[in-house]
């Protein structure tokens, strides 16, 4: 019940007993602290509830986001300063809360003791499709959680079986340099095309067993170039930066697929580099594979950015400049 003080201010009481507190408030109180700040209110603890004091409809956000967090503390697992900023926006735009934030079917934990989960709505439907379609296509700006997801998803298959390898591949689209005059030989040369996906891998598996992964083909990352003559049979197929791809190379990748095996394919159309934009198998894939049963394409935007804060404002100012050179 709120205490309305006066015509702006109130306070809420949350009941927090048998809730693990270091889980909750973070070490030294750090979550609370955030918390305080981003809704500019005050908040205590006082005979077994958190009490919170603020103006009022900045009171009633804050109490709906701890009552998130502590709904996610129950369940035993722990979250970051950056799920938090994800709980509170979700909190203020109003997304109705019945469990979905925390939906253990779309949770993977890594063998680093990281949980990983969806953040937000356009996350959620990427990693339900992902499970429900032997094809899914997701198409949205840098930093959306597309690839991640992807690699997340497919150890999970591998974890529990449903597949015995994980490929992924990428084309190497000489932007803005040529890989001819990249020092080393032709591994050494698309190494730093493939990275990202290395990356992806080494924030969810211990070193070794990533090493042993590639060493025995369990996981297999190369160019595209290199899926051509092959079926891949009992995998999950990752095909990243799809935008680079030529339409026959999509063709060929979309075309390996063998016995129970999927694929996700992720781009960014804004970000061709192509020779020509229109040679761009994603773009066709988008216009010929829809509404065929098994297939599905997931939609990102600007508001499922993940990444520092910032990346949602440079999209947005890339945005406006290619809007208005268009209006010229």
């Amino acid at each position: 019940m709120v205490k309305t003080t006066d015509r702006s201010q109130a306070t809420r009481k949350i009941p927090i007993e048998g809730i693990d507190m270091l889980s909750l408030l973070g070490p030294n109180d750090q979550n609370l602290r955030l918390l305080e700040t981003m809704f500019d209110c005050e908040a205590y603890i006082r005979a077994g509830e958190m009490v919170v004091i603020g103006e009022e409809l900045a009171v009633l956000d804050m109490e709906g986001t701890l009552r998130r967090l502590i709904a996610l503390v129950q369940t035993g697992r722990s979250f970051q300063a950056s799920e938090i900023g994800e709980i509170v926006r979700s909190v203020r735009e109003g997304e109705p809360y019945s469990g979905e934030v925390f939906e253990t079917t779309h949770l993977y934990m890594t063998e680093k003791k990281k949980v990983i989960k969806p953040r937000g709505p356009g996350q959620r439907k990427y990693l339900q499709m992902i499970k429900k379609n032997d094809i899914v296509v997701g198409i949205g700006p840098a930093g959306t959680g597309k690839t991640y997801l992807a690699v997340a998803a497919a150890i999970d298959a591998l974890n529990k079986k449903s597949v015995k390898r994980i490929i992924l591949t990428r084309p190497a689209v000489e932007a803005g340099e040529r890989l001819g005059f990249l020092p080393g030989d032709m591994q050494e040369k698309v190494d730093p095309y493939l990275r990202p996906l290395y990356d992806a891998f080494g924030d969810m598996l211990l070193p070794e067993k990533f090493h042993k992964y590639l060493e025995n083909g369990t996981v297999e990352i190369a160019p595209i170039a290199f899926m051509r003559g092959r079926t891949l049979h009992d995998a999950f197929a990752i095909l990243d930066e799809a935008q680079n791809t030529t339409r026959l190379q999509m063709k060929m990748f979309l075309t390996r697929l063998g016995v129970n095996s999927k694929a996700v394919v992720t781009g960014d159309k804004t970000q061709i580099d192509l020779p020509c934009q229109d040679l761009s198998g994603l773009l066709q894939v988008e216009e010929i594979l829809k509404g065929i049963e098994g297939i599905d394409f997931v939609y990102f935007s600007d508001a499922d950015v993940v990444r520092h804060s910032l990346v949602k404002d440079i999209i947005h100012a890339y945005q406006d400049k290619v809007d208005e050179e268009d209006k010229d």
